[in-house]
């Protein structure tokens, strides 16, 4: 009975140990390309449904009509485009990020489901509001009012279904990513120092 209990103490002080040197001299998968721990992905999920499950509203309060749907590709396309794409035009970004941001303007490759027209819009909501933690997905509530976010849901709850040519003239304007060179700052190496005047 004790050579049992002293293994189990053993295992106790040897894991944190292990954990510590894996961490500061392994390589843990920390780069975008990084092939996951093994679960990392179901595990996560599992917890997030939980916890949408218990808090995502009901009702949408919002309704399905052309004043949404324009009002909420204004912000798609202000707020969500650079990750997650426009119709017809994915986006680089969300091809690179870990886990991946979904195009929400693409089918999935199992059917004629468009981005996360499939889902509940309180849900849809839930992420909008909150975030995602670890994935780059942020909480918009700190900066758009509930009214916004549930257009932008409404929107997405609808991407499978034909929208007012209003709302599609939104979403298929081409994205700019360019950034003025007015706007990049320069290098303070590259900047040369002023003489100083003659006198």
């Amino acid at each position: 009975m004790v050579r049992i209990f002293l293994g189990f103490v053993l295992g106790l002080l040897i894991l944190p140990i292990v954990a510590f040197v894996y961490i500061h001299h392994g390589h843990p998968p920390v780069a975008v390309a990084d092939q996951p721990f093994p679960m990392e992905r179901q595990i996560a999920h599992a917890v997030l449904n939980q916890r949408i499950d218990a808090e995502a509203p009901a009702k949408a309060l919002a309704e399905a009509n052309e004043a949404t749907f324009i009002a909420g590709a204004h912000i798609y396309r202000e707020q969500c485009a650079f990750c997650h794409g426009l119709s017809g035009q994915p986006s680089n970004v969300g091809k690179n990020i870990f886990p991946d941001a979904p195009p929400l303007w693409e089918k999935h490759h199992h059917g004629d489901v468009v981005g996360v027209s499939d889902d509940p819009p309180g849900e849809t909501y839930w992420k909008v509001a909150n975030g995602i933690r670890l994935t780059g997905m942020p909480a918009y509530k700190s900066f758009l009012t509930e009214t916004q976010m549930w257009q932008v849901t409404i929107l997405l709850a609808n991407a499978d279904k034909p929208l007012p040519p209003a709302a599609l003239a939104i979403l298929k304007e081409p994205l700019s990513l360019d950034i003025p060179t007015a706007a990049i700052p320069t290098a303070p190496s590259a900047v040369k120092p002023a003489k100083p005047a003659a006198k």
